[in-house]
């Protein structure tokens, strides 16, 4: 987890996967660094991500099925593989963001608990 020190937030074995995917949902198919990017941008820069980070990420996803790649042209002229979100990965985007929305409930309410007097 991240320490109050660095002030990042260190992600949960398969949460990264859920943003992948839904930045690949939202925004369409991607190269491996505008996915990074994209995701350090609308995180505010709470999540950094390095490129063996994000790689490792894509080629768990596409092992699964959940997304697909294909070779392309980035916009600065250069080779780069382009992902894309399966209809594989669309079921599972939603069941993910299901499981995470009702886990942010669960620790909001938790987190909202105050203190009780000690002789109650």
């Amino acid at each position: 987890m991240a320490t109050a020190q660095d002030g990042k937030i260190d992600l949960l074995q398969g949460t990264l996967d859920v943003m992948v995917l839904h930045t690949l949902f939202a925004m369409g198919a991607q190269h491996g660094y505008g996915i990074a990017r994209r995701i350090e941008q609308v995180s505010e820069e709470q999540v950094l991500l390095n490129q063996g980070t994000i790689y490792a990420s894509l080629v768990r996803l596409q092992n699964r099925g959940w997304i697909s790649a294909e070779w392309g042209v980035s916009d600065h002229n250069r080779k780069a593989k382009f992902y894309a979100i399966t209809r594989t990965g669309r079921k599972q985007l939603a069941a993910e963001a299901a499981y995470h929305q009702r886990l942010a409930d669960v620790m909001a309410r938790v987190l909202s608990m105050t203190a009780e007097k000690a002789n109650s």
